[in-house]
């Protein structure tokens, strides 16, 4: 298909519905950061449903990103976008109407299907679409407007779920996916997709959720005792193993999902390592940011969405100008300093203790925020456009099937991973709490049995009137030390990548 410009009306519509169907896999996220506390309470979630809700999702997304792109180069990416929306709308819908936990993690491996056919299209086809010239300003304006809405979602689920209506956030899917099939109906062309097309890599797609799947359980697991304590290390070994088993049959296959080739490329290497990094990063620390502020710190749950506003206006009003920015000067400081900086705004979050509250955030939370969400806004335009621009248009779909499996993979490892870390710190810390309050070994069981609920955990009825309040402080004291602990790892991973792409990312320009 012929590049157009992002100025023309085919353009425009091009952008519009790229941005409608990357907004809607993206909010979901976000959104359910922040009504956690909600959905625990009213399906009656435990710690770990919680991350099998969030995980269900990404590990369905990730399995299948790079078959979705894949499928794009093939068949069109028009095509496999739109079949990819319709199958996120019926998920999205089936979420909302879900009556317990089960069925939720169940209907969000639906949305997470769906999603993995739907987001390698959107900037496939803007990178297939807009001329050479204007791709990076396209890719700013798309980060900037899928950022607005992912980081919008903690204010929007906030406000649903404080009068109830947390299901609204699945539901709004349905209208704007619906608006987007119909743009893409109308007005994007269908790029003719090669005549002989290779067939589909199966055997890879297999390999890489398998993998995924029980990584994700394994780690989950870990924290379990007694006579199922062997069940972690298997999962995880299992899954390991099959991490390499793909790695073996992209090398071996003539047509692979998955061609190991493009990491010839020093510069699609690096960018992607980055991104596990910074959305690692990322997910665990607006995960438990979002629990700290609404289970520990006492802010209504879209007083919690609004205290990520700051970081929101920022990514907004700046992604689109450092994207064009990077097209003139070349993406590696971007992507070097970017990283830095929101590790230091990771780290001045991580400092906060108890609070007074939502009138403290200003001398508090705020300063972390502004950081954070400053070095994200130089960050995540020139980061894509480095990623799509270092292959070939041949390649587009596969490259932004990897980039955006790399993103899912980084949500799910966080989430498990640093869930689990989670528990184990917040038990350790427990442990040392009631150590010295005149509990029985019975009363400190029934404590300690709390612990799988993390910030959530409610001081068992059988302890005494005079206790519950300081059994209380002592859950939430030990919330706090494992949420500082978890961002300044978090911190750690963003430094970490801001180095590799320094030493990796290619001063190229436009």
């Amino acid at each position: 298909m012929k590049t157009v410009t992002l100025s023309s009306p085919k353009g425009k519509w091009i952008l519009a519905s790229a941005v409608l169907t990357s907004s809607m896999a993206f909010i979901d996220g976000t959104a359910l950061n922040v009504v956690l506390p909600s959905l625990q309470k009213n399906l009656g979630a435990s710690g770990s449903d919680l991350f099998w809700i969030l995980n269900a999702y990404l590990v369905m997304l990730a399995s299948l990103m790079l078959i979705g792109g894949s499928l794009g180069d093939r068949l069109g990416h028009k095509k496999v976008f739109m079949y990819g929306t319709a199958i996120f709308i019926i998920g999205s819908a089936a979420c909302g109407l879900s009556a317990n936990a089960f069925h939720l993690i169940l209907f969000r491996l639906l949305q997470g299907a769906g999603g993995a056919f739907m987001i390698p299209g959107s900037l496939s086809i803007i990178s297939s679409s807009i001329n050479s010239d204007e791709r990076g300003k396209a890719i700013g304006t798309w980060s900037s407007f899928t950022t607005l809405v992912t980081l919008g979602g903690p204010v929007l689920g906030g406000a649903l779920a404080d009068i109830g209506l947390w299901r609204y956030i699945f539901f709004i899917n349905v209208p704007i996916g619906i608006v987007a099939l119909l743009i893409l109906w109308r007005h994007v062309n269908e790029p003719l997709p090669a005549k002989n097309r290779p067939p589909l890599d199966i055997l890879g797609a297999v390999a890489i959720g398998s993998a995924l799947a029980l990584i994700t359980y394994g780690v989950l697991s870990s924290t379990s005792t007694g006579h199922n304590r062997w069940v972690s290390p298997v999962l995880l070994a299992a899954g390991i193993i099959l991490v390499f088993v793909f790695i073996l049959v992209e090398h071996r296959s003539d047509h692979p999902m998955m061609p190991l080739s493009l990491f010839s490329n020093i510069s699609f290497s690096g960018a992607n390592l980055l991104t596990f990094f910074l959305y690692a990063a990322l997910s665990c620390g607006m995960l438990f940011l979002s629990l700290d502020l609404v289970q520990i710190q006492g802010y209504s749950q879209l007083q919690s969405g609004l205290a990520f506003l700051p970081f929101t206006l920022l990514v907004l009003s700046f992604a689109g100008y450092a994207g064009r920015l990077a097209d003139k000067y070349g993406s590696r400081w971007f992507l070097t300093c970017g990283p830095f900086t929101s590790g230091i705004g990771l780290l001045l979050l991580s400092l906060q203790g108890q609070t007074n509250g939502p009138a403290d955030y200003w001398t508090t939370f705020l300063p972390g925020m502004i950081i954070f969400g400053l070095g994200m806004a130089f960050t995540v335009a020139p980061l894509t456009s480095t990623v799509m621009g270092a292959v070939s248009a041949e390649y587009s779909g596969v490259a932004s099937g990897i980039n955006n499996a790399i993103t899912r993979i980084a949500n799910v490892l966080a989430y498990a991973m640093l869930g689990a870390f989670a528990v184990i710190i917040f038990s350790k810390s427990l442990n040392s709490q009631i150590s010295t309050i005149p509990l029985s070994a019975v009363e400190k069981t029934q404590v300690l049995e709390q612990v799988g609920n993390l910030g959530n955990a409610k001081v068992p009825a059988a302890i005494r009137p005079t206790l519950k309040p300081i059994v209380t402080r002592a859950f939430h004291l030990s919330f706090i030390d494992a949420f500082k602990l978890l961002l300044r790892c978090a911190a750690m991973l963003v430094f970490s990548g801001g180095l590799i792409a320094f030493f990796t990312i290619r001063q190229t320009k436009s």
